[in-house]
C-alpha cells in the first residue's frame, strides 16, 4: 500500500543511573567507593534508503523509541549505552513538527543520516563524589531523561519529469511503455489512484525518472477528484509534460487551460516550471485533424513557428534545446503509446531537456 503521510511520536533513550558501590576485598587496605557511571541513552536518527518508496511501514508504528542506557556497576564499570533507533525513510521525505508545522528536515540523498533526538546522559557513579570530608558517599546520579517529539512524515517523490493531465488521457499507458513502471491500466477515469515512478532508459548510459499522478480535473485545487492529494509529488520535478487527449469529449484548449489554472492555484512556482505538451491518442484521428490541433496549441502558446518535423505524416514542433524559451513549451508533439507513434522522439526529447536542466543551462 502506498502511504505518503504519517504521524509519529519519537523518543530517545533515558540515561542509565550511576552505581553506588564500595570496594570491599580481603587484604585490600585502601577500599572506598567504586560505583561506575550509567550508560548514555540511545539517539534517534533519520536515515534515507532509496530501496524504500513509501511510508506504509510506519502505519502500525505510532511510537518509536531508542533503548535506555544500562546502569553503572561496581569496580568503576560503565553501563552500556542504549542502542540508537534508525528511522528508515525514502528519498524525498520531509520531517515536519506536528505542533508548529515547521519543516525540520528535507531528506533527499540516499544514505543521508541525520541526528534528530539525543539520548539522555548517564548518571555519575558514587566514585565521583568522594572527598576528604565525604569518604563514603552513598548516592549517585540518576540518568537524565531522553527527548520526546511528535512529528509528521510527508513524502514527496523525486522525479525528473512529471506527467500532468485529466483522468484517462494515457499517462499510465505511456509510463508503462517507456519505463519499468507497471501501473494499472483500464478504460475508465481514475484508474491511477496512487503516484507511480518509472525509470526510463534512453541508452548511451542515459536515463531519467518519470512520475505519474492521478488525473487532475477542474476544481482539483478546491479538493475535487484525486489529483490535488498528489500534486505535491511533482513539486520536486523540474519539467512537466502536459498530456492532452485529442479523442476526449473535452476540447484540447479547455484541457490545457484547466490544467494550467489548477497547477497555478496549487503552487505558482510549479505552474512556472518548464514544460512540453503531448497530444495523446493521435491514432484515433487523421493526420490533417491532428496537425490542426498541433497548430491550435502553438497559437494558444503564442508560438510562431514553421513546422517542418514529421513522423508518419503527423507534424510536430520542437524548440532548439540550446536556445529554447523556457516560458514556451519545449515541444508540442502528437503521440500514441498503443501505436508507438512518436514515442521514440518523445523519449529522446525528454532525455535531452532533462540533461540540459541538470547541467544548469
Amino acid at each position: 500500500m502506498f502511504t505518503d503521510n504519517v504521524e509519529l511520536t519519537l523518543s530517545s533513550g533515558k540515561g542509565g543511573p550511576g552505581s553506588v558501590s564500595f570496594r570491599r576485598e580481603k587484604h585490600v587496605i585502601q577500599g572506598g567507593p567504586d560505583g561506575g557511571d550509567g550508560g548514555r541513552g540511545g539517539d534517534v536518527y533519520f536515515k534515507v534508503d532509496k530501496n524504500t518508496h513509501t511510508l506504509s511501514g510506519f502505519r502500525r508504528k505510532q511510537h518509536i523509541k531508542a533503548k535506555n542506557g544500562q546502569p553503572g556497576m561496581g569496580r568503576k564499570m560503565y553501563g552500556k549505552s542504549g542502542e540508537s533507533a534508525d528511522v528508515i525513510v525514502p528519498p524525498g521525505t520531509q520531517i515536519i513538527d506536528a505542533q508548529s508545522g515547521e519543516v525540520l528536515f528535507d531528506l533527499l540523498e540516499d544514505g543521508q543520516r541525520v541526528l534528530f533526538l539525543k539520548g539522555g546522559k548517564g548518571g555519575l557513579g558514587n566514585v565521583h563524589f568522594k572527598s576528604s570530608t565525604n569518604q563514603k558517599p552513598d548516592y549517585a546520579q540518576p540518568g537524565l531523561p531522553g527527548e520526546t517529539r511528535e512529528v509528521k512524515l510527508e513524502l514527496k517523490l523525486i522525479a525528473d519529469v512529471g506527467l500532468v493531465g485529466f483522468p484517462n488521457v494515457g499517462k499510465s499507458t505511456l509510463i508503462s511503455i517507456i519505463s519499468n513502471a507497471t501501473p494499472q491500466i483500464a478504460n475508465y477515469e481514475f484508474t491511477t489512484i496512487t503516484p507511480k515512478l518509472g525509470v526510463v532508459d534512453v541508452g548511451d548510459f542515459r536515463s531519467y525518472v518519470m512520475a505519474d499522478i492521478p488525473g487532475i480535473i477542474g476544481g482539483a485545487s478546491d479538493g475535487k477528484g484525486l489529483g490535488i492529494q498528489f500534486l505535491k509529488h511533482i513539486e520536486r520535478t523540474e519539467f512537466l509534460l502536459y498530456m492532452i487527449d485529442v479523442s476526449s469529449y473535452r476540447d484540447i484548449k479547455e484541457q490545457y487551460i484547466t490544467l494550467k489554472e489548477e497547477l497555478d492555484n496549487f503552487s505558482h512556482s510549479l505552474a512556472k516550471r518548464e514544460y512540453a505538451i503531448a497530444l495523446t491518442r493521435c491514432d484515433t484521428q487523421d493526420a490533417k485533424s491532428i496537425n490542426e490541433k498541433v497548430q491550435d496549441m502553438l497559437d494558444l502558446n503564442d508560438i510562431n513557428a514553421n513546422i517542418d518535423k514529421q513522423s508518419e505524416n503527423y507534424e510536430y514542433f520542437i524548440q532548439d534545446i540550446y536556445s529554447r524559451d523556457s516560458s514556451k513549451p519545449f515541444f508540442v508533439m502528437p503521440i500514441s503509446s498503443v501505436s508507438n507513434i512518436n514515442i521514440q522522439q518523445l523519449n529522446y526529447a525528454l532525455a535531452d531537456i532533462v540533461y540540459k536542466i541538470k547541467k544548469g543551462s
